[in-house]
């Protein structure tokens, strides 16, 4: 089918699902090692430290390895699950190209990075209807990712697709807001020691595709640094006409697909209810669920008996498959139990570590043809 999503909420018919293939690899960084730190060790010193040689190169122990390797393989089944079940669905389901194993990083002219398998497909791509808007990643890892979806984007542009990218950004360490210095989101790359360099251009347009909400001709985005407010002029301009964008400011660091979910014209889930003083002012007046808190054992438990407790709101990530049927995380049963007594047909998936690995059902996947289109549903 042609390239055709305006929505989150009409009827599924073609999307694009990640793949967690070497993933493996992508949680060496610090943050998992912090993570893990922080909530396996504990006071029993369940899990393996890490050991750094006298030259800094950081040495795991088989146990450490073996645990790692585990749960990117807990979650390539998962992934892999979600593609089936909506194939299942009759959905069409779009693969990005294998990520292979990575023995080298990214390395452009100004900084090297590792690389991010395409696993959250939504972060670097909006669509806006017709046009595939591929955006300035906020993390040098991901500069490359939409690669792994040309194949995709090469054949909805043959079909009559737009397919256009913002600007590359440099990605010097002064491009980077330091306001986020405090508050950053994972997703968002904060240099700690920013230090000078011959191709600084001062502050970038940098955000990424979920940051953005659509509903037919409206689209409201997140904006929490000046990163993003850069990028958002650049998508008035470019989208002038067609498409209104409404900014709402600090709603969330960064994405806004776990803080307020538009499951049908007229209805939202929110993460709280103070989470509609920052929407639109025709947004106030559509109806409202307010998701509950996750119960203890909606969390995933680890060897040791140390849950590791993710955001109550990461099960809120979910994806609709038409106006009165959501794909929502099996653990998450509250939110299931809510939906349903709301009249929804709730589709329950397997995800079992989205907090370690970040993300959840809408992170994964990037709808390419919905049944819906350019409608006025904010006036």
């Amino acid at each position: 089918m042609k390239l055709n999503s305006y929505d989150e909420w009409s009827s599924l018919k073609e999307v694009v699902v990640g793949s967690a293939d070497n993933y493996a690899q992508r949680v060496r960084d610090l943050t998992f090692d912090m993570f893990i730190s922080d909530n396996l060790t504990g006071a029993r010193g369940y899990y393996p430290t890490i050991r750094v040689s006298q030259d800094g190169q950081t040495s795991e122990s088989p146990e450490r390895i073996a645990f790692r390797q585990r749960l990117a393989d807990e979650l390539v089944e998962d992934v892999e699950g979600m593609a089936d079940t909506l194939r299942s669905l009759g959905v069409t389901v779009h693969r990005p190209l294998a990520p292979e194993k990575f023995d080298r990083g990214v390395t452009t002219p100004f900084w090297s990075a590792p690389v991010t398998p395409p696993l959250n497909v939504r972060d670097n791509t909006l669509i806006l209807g017709d046009e595939i808007i591929e955006t300035p990643p906020m993390l040098r890892a991901r500069y490359f990712e939409t690669k792994f979806l040309a194949p995709i984007f090469q054949d909805y542009f043959l079909q009559g697709a737009r397919w256009t990218t913002m600007p590359r950004p440099i990605m010097t360490d002064n491009s980077f807001d330091p306001g986020n210095v405090a508050t950053a989101a994972p997703n968002v790359e904060v240099p700690l020691e920013p230090r000078p360099s011959p191709y600084d251009v001062g502050l970038e347009m940098l955000i990424d595709g979920a940051n953005a909400l659509r509903f037919g001709r409206d689209v409201i985005v997140n904006i929490s640094n000046a990163n993003h407010a850069l990028a958002v002029d650049w998508l008035e301009r470019h989208v002038e006409g067609r498409f209104r964008i409404h900014r709402m400011h600090k709603l969330t660091q960064s994405h806004i697909d776990s803080v307020i979910v538009a499951l049908r014209p007229g209805t939202l889930l929110l993460r709280s209810e103070g989470v509609r003083d920052y929407l639109p002012e025709s947004l106030r007046k559509w109806d409202v669920i307010v998701a509950p808190t996750p119960a203890l054992e909606d969390y995933p438990q680890y060897e040791g008996g140390d849950p590791i407790p993710p955001s109550p709101y990461i099960d809120l990530n979910l994806l609709s498959i038409d106006e009165s049927t959501v794909m929502v995380n099996d653990a998450c049963k509250t939110l299931i139990r809510t939906l349903e007594n709301h009249g929804y047909t709730v589709v329950p998936v397997r995800h079992r570590h989205r907090r370690l690995f970040g993300g959840g059902f809408h992170c994964f996947t990037l709808d390419t043809v919905r049944a819906g289109g350019a409608e006025d549903y904010l006036g």
